[in-house]
């Protein structure tokens, strides 16, 4: 009796493990077969972006298509990590429902969590975000000079979470991308270096305008500076009246990251050639007038107000 229990209980097991594998086995193979070729197609479309994305930077001679490439990488495997993440996902949800298993409870149960994490991880998920936008739209790059947050220095790393900058002082900053508020870069492409050139009101204006031309076209001669240079000196002219100098602007646009060495030797050979041709550089001082004749200078006003006294 009991050998006829058991072979009735392993015919009806066979047989429904017959009937699961004709009405589900087919369509489980299915989905793997379906599975497999989109991640399949999701890795060859990637590969293909890659290269088109390559090609036309390189076909537009940007001159750091190195990096770029490097940047394109980084942010094709995040998509590529997300697009895997997804379809694993919807693959095991697929399977458990074909394997009879009930996943209400258990969708039911990752929207709380997910939910419970979303709360939680706040600002991680729009740091990652910020920096995956940052990336992709190529604001700052390892090795640029920027100004976060008001907060100036050479950029050291830049991660979906953070970027890491450090100052003149040695002093590490580390900011959230979700909460830098403002961000400049001071090396995107090129660079370039303001002067505000102060000299004396009795100085003409026009010679001290060839002085500062010719100091220019000699460091953009110089074999030294002349590949860090981009274009001749911008001379805009008079700039403004101070208190004690006429201000004349100009400008050199230079290589990235290169606008303050190319910037200290033009301003040295600037005051050399000022010293060469007598051009004052004025400084604040203060000039004492004695009695009412406002005319004249009295160089004796130590004695007279000795004598006063």
């Amino acid at each position: 009796m009991e050998n006829l229990k058991f072979l009735d209980y392993l015919t009806s097991l066979l047989k429904g493990l017959y009937d699961w594998a004709v009405s589900q086995l087919p369509a489980i193979l299915v989905l793997i077969l379906i599975t497999f070729i989109v991640l399949r197609l999701s890795k060859f479309l990637i590969k293909r972006l890659k290269r088109i994305i390559i090609k036309r930077l390189e076909d537009k001679e940007e001159p750091k298509s190195v990096e770029s490439a490097k940047r394109i990488e980084t942010l094709l495997n995040i998509l590529k990590g997300i697009i895997n993440i997804t379809i694993w996902t919807i693959f095991i949800i697929i399977l458990l429902s074909k394997l009879g298993l009930n996943i209400g409870p258990i969708l039911a149960g990752a929207g709380i969590v997910g939910l419970a994490v979303g709360f939680g991880a706040q600002e991680l998920v729009r740091d990652f975000i910020s920096g995956f936008f940052m990336l992709l739209e190529n604001q700052i790059r390892k090795g640029d000079v920027a100004i976060i947050n008001g907060t100036g220095g050479l950029v050291e790393n830049v991660k979906l979470r953070t970027v890491t900058l450090r100052d003149l002082s040695g002093t590490t900053h580390i900011f959230q991308n979700g909460k830098i508020n403002s961000l400049s870069n001071m090396t995107k492409e090129w660079s370039a270096m303001v002067f505000d050139i102060g000299v004396a009101y009795k100085e003409d204006t026009d010679q001290v305008t060839k002085i500062i031309q010719a100091v220019g076209e000699e460091m953009l001669n110089d074999p030294e500076y002349k590949d860090k240079i981009l274009e001749p000196l911008e001379i805009f002219g008079v700039d403004k009246f101070a208190d004690s100098a006429v201000i004349i602007k100009a400008r050199f646009k230079t290589a990235p990251i290169m606008q303050w060495t190319v910037g200290r030797e033009y301003l040295r050979r600037l005051k050399k050639a000022f010293d060469h041709e007598g051009i004052e550089i004025p400084f604040p001082h203060t000039t004492l007038y004695w009695g009412e004749n406002a005319n004249s200078l009295d160089i004796n006003v130590p004695e007279k107000l000795a004598k006063s006294g």
